[in-house]
C-alpha cells in the first residue's frame, strides 16, 4: 500500500516563503503523477499544481501560478512545492496526491491515493 507523508507546513508571515515536501512509499513513484491540492475551512478541495512521471510537463492553478514551484525527486521519491510571496488566502490544509499514469491532471477524483495533508497559515 503507497503511503504519502507532507511536511513543511507552518505559520508564516504574509510575503514569507515555505517549501511543503512529500515522501512517497511506492515502488512506482516515477511513473506516478504527483499532484498538490488544498483546501481551506468551508471550502472545496482545490488544484494547485501538478507534475507528470518524468519532472518535464507541470500544470499549475492560476491563483498561484508564478508564486509556486512544484518539483520531484524521483532518485528519492519526493515531490515538493515551493511557495514564495505567500498571502493569507494562501491559508490550508495542503495535500500531496498520486495518480497512476505519467500524466497530471487538474481534477481530484483522478488522483488514486493521498496523503494526510500538512497545515500552512498566512498571517497578514
Amino acid at each position: 500500500q503507497v503511503q504519502l507523508g507532507e511536511s513543511g507546513g507552518g505559520l508564516v508571515q504574509a510575503g514569507d516563503s515555505l517549501r511543503l515536501s512529500c515522501a512517497d512509499s511506492g515502488r512506482t513513484f516515477s511513473s506516478n503523477a504527483m499532484g498538490w491540492f488544498r483546501q481551506a475551512p468551508g471550502k472545496e478541495r482545490e488544484f494547485i499544481a501538478g507534475i507528470d512521471g518524468r519532472g518535464s510537463g507541470t500544470v499549475y492553478a492560476g491563483s498561484v501560478k508564478g508564486r509556486f514551484t512544484i518539483s520531484r525527486d524521483n532518485a528519492k521519491n519526493t515531490v515538493t512545492l515551493q511557495m514564495n510571496s505567500l498571502k493569507p488566502e494562501d491559508t490550508a490544509v495542503y495535500y500531496c496526491a498520486g495518480r497512476r499514469s505519467s500524466w497530471a491532471t487538474m481534477s481530484a477524483p483522478q488522483y488514486d491515493y493521498w496523503g494526510q495533508g500538512t497545515q500552512v497559515t498566512v498571517s497578514s
